[in-house]
């Protein structure tokens, strides 16, 4: 239960902030160029990535990962920043 509150109070920061620009491994797994990643570009590039991983990162359960949720998700620890 602490990893969920921590997870949510690390993703309002986010979105209380200006959109933060993903890194630059991030960058080069947005593949199809839309400013988003699927799950299958963040495996791509972390394969290490599960699903539910995934899932508990997408925030607005859109499909996709925005600026502001990888980097949430790399504070999280829910994908490498690096």
């Amino acid at each position: 239960m602490t990893h969920i509150k921590t997870f949510a109070l690390i993703a309002a920061t986010a979105f209380c902030v200006p959109a933060f620009a993903m890194g630059q491994n991030a960058t080069q797994a947005d593949t199809n160029e839309d400013g988003v990643l699927s799950l299958a570009e963040v495996q791509a590039v972390y394969p290490q990535v599960t699903e539910d991983m995934f899932t508990t990162a997408d925030l607005n359960g859109d499909g996709a990962l925005e600026d502001a949720e990888v980097k949430a998700a790399q504070e999280a620890g829910l994908m490498p920043s690096s």
